[in-house]
């Protein structure tokens, strides 16, 4: 198998899908050999522009709110009945803090709306993949978007950083409790990457230079974009990790390890 085509006839769902990481993602598990590509978002423009300009012969979009698991459900139930399995789940929809969130001014209406995205959202995600991938005895992968701040404090975005530390918490519950039927389950842990998420959670106004921003969050020289993400999902996605599981891909340039 050529090193250009590792996901073969693999199907995928993408979870927030239209833009950001989880486009250059979709966009690269097609590039990769997948046989389909499901984005579900609720950016619905956005998401049938991506689909389409993927091609509508690999790329389907999706509407779906991650906060409701029987729209995470119905997502991946329509995806088996369509393409016959389930290869691929890369659960990755997430929002920011709606505010600073900082201990001594903490917002809970804003926390539970934020947890009902970052960690309601990726338990219903990683659940529904995996009965789906059991019932079709497939042996899949399931990758969870993460983040840097999973494995440090932050000054600020509280519920946001508290959201990711439990995504790594269900990864690796996940990751035992399927290892005996060959699922895999992992993380992927982003640094500063300029999407729109990065811009609105450090509040830059668009006359902000995004590029010079993550360039200094980044120990190596240049800057990260989300292609290098992809190509960390793609690997963890692959044959290419067949006994990588509850394992947390930092893609950072070095920024945590030298802090």
């Amino acid at each position: 198998m050529a090193d250009d085509n590792k996901l073969h006839g693999k199907v995928a769902i993408v979870t927030g899908g239209a833009s950001g990481i989880g486009e250059a993602v979709a966009r690269r598990f097609a590039d990769r050999g997948a046989r389909a590509v499901v984005i579900a978002d609720v950016q619905d423009e956005k998401g049938q522009n991506v689909a389409a300009s993927i091609g509508a012969d690999i790329c389907v979009y999706v509407r779906c709110d991650v906060s409701d698991e029987k729209q995470v459900k119905n997502v991946v139930e329509s995806t088996v009945e369509k393409y016959g399995r389930l290869d691929v789940m890369f659960s990755n929809a997430g929002i920011t803090s709606l505010a600073e969130q900082t201990i001594l001014d903490f917002d809970f209406s804003a926390y539970e709306k934020l947890f009902a995205v970052n960690v309601k959202g990726m338990a219903a995600s990683v659940k529904h993949a995996a009965r789906a991938m059991v019932e079709g005895r497939v042996r899949g992968s399931i990758i969870c978007t993460a983040s840097i701040t999973a494995s440090i404090g932050t000054d600020r975005v509280t519920d946001y950083t508290m959201s990711k530390h439990a995504v790594l918490g269900l990864v690796r519950s996940a990751s035992v409790q399927l290892a005996g039927h060959c699922i895999r389950v992992n993380a992927v842990s982003p640094g500063a990457v300029g999407t729109p998420l990065f811009r609105t959670m450090l509040g830059l106004g668009k006359e902000v230079d995004l590029d010079q921003v993550v360039e200094g969050c980044s120990r190596m020289k240049g800057v990260m974009r989300g292609r290098n993400v992809a190509d960390a999902v793609v690997f963890l996605a692959s044959e290419d990790s067949e006994f990588v599981t509850g394992h947390d891909l930092v893609v950072d340039g070095g920024f945590v390890a030298a802090a």
